[in-house]
């Protein structure tokens, strides 16, 4: 939106709602959210804080003392944020990360969309994932969020990869969590192990990328070691969407996959994020025309 646009909309009763991260400049979700509002015709404003983990805790004590409506949360905040929240939602407690915070008269309840709008964007892909098998990269706040949602619907088998690194054993505790109270046989391996990968990757339906490789300054990495590890029939989801093709995608269309970037996620999530502080239907049409 232009700075006409900005000065005609916001007034001394505009509620604000923001996103916090770091890097962040890269983000839509202004874009979208700030159009939504217009659309219909609602009196808030959405603006990006770059924020990391060691300006977190002041930044969520100021948004709250300034009944900040609410705000999204992405790297590296998504986990280190919810030890200052006050509540979390069902999802969010298993996950462990929050990117929506919601502030009901200084009450901050944390929840993860991320999972939902993954979910809904395979939809939108026609890709039925319900039955199905499923390979994830990464164990980070969105990646885990994704396994999650995904065995609660009904995915038949999940097998996860991550390094060994500070995600791992929180990955550990939720696969034992999805093995206890879902039908999902949920498994994690050590994205170091390259036959397992493989050989998983080689019996799945949908193989989804949930890190980091392929943004900024990522460009040109990728979580599996080459392109033999696709196959045709593989439908490939990078989570990323900002470039709007990474070298995974650009690997798995030469394969010759249904590939698909993390724009839809981007959408539904913010959607669901939409809702919860607004209480109306982000307008996802009209937005799609926008950032599609």
């Amino acid at each position: 939106m232009g700075k006409i646009a900005i000065t005609e909309r916001v007034t001394g009763h505009t509620e604000l709602i923001g996103l916090i991260a770091y890097p962040i400049r890269h983000s839509m979700s202004p874009t979208m959210h700030n159009e939504a509002f217009k659309k219909l015709g609602l009196d808030y404003v959405y603006v990006c804080f770059e924020v990391d983990n060691s300006t977190l805790e002041d930044t969520v004590k100021g948004l709250r003392a300034m009944k900040v409506r609410g705000w999204n949360v992405s790297m590296p905040n998504k986990g280190p944020i919810t030890r200052y929240l006050d509540k979390l939602s069902p999802v969010s407690q298993i996950v462990g990360a929050c990117n929506t915070v919601v502030n009901d008269n200084g009450v901050l309840t944390g929840t993860i969309t991320d999972g939902t709008g993954a979910m809904q964007s395979l939809k939108e892909e026609g890709v039925d994932y319900v039955g199905g098998k499923m390979t994830v990269v990464g164990a980070g706040g969105a990646a885990t969020a994704i396994i999650v949602q995904a065995a609660l619907d009904g995915a038949k088998e999940i097998t996860v990869f991550n390094r060994r690194d500070e995600f791992f054993p929180k990955a550990e505790k939720v696969v034992a969590q999805l093995n206890d109270r879902t039908d999902c046989k949920v498994t994690l391996y050590d994205l170091a192990d390259h036959e397992n990968l493989k050989r998983e990757l080689d019996s799945s339906d949908i193989y989804i990328d949930g890190t980091s490789c392929g943004m900024k300054p990522l460009e040109d990495v990728v979580a599996i070691p080459d392109k033999s590890y696709l196959h045709k029939e593989l439908i490939v989801m990078d989570t990323v969407y900002a470039p709007r093709e990474t070298k995974l995608m650009r690997w798995a269309e030469e394969v010759g996959c249904h590939t698909f970037n993390g724009l839809g996620m981007m959408l539904y999530q913010g959607a669901a994020a939409f809702k919860l502080w607004t209480g109306k239907d982000m307008p996802v049409d009209y937005i799609k025309d926008i950032l599609f």
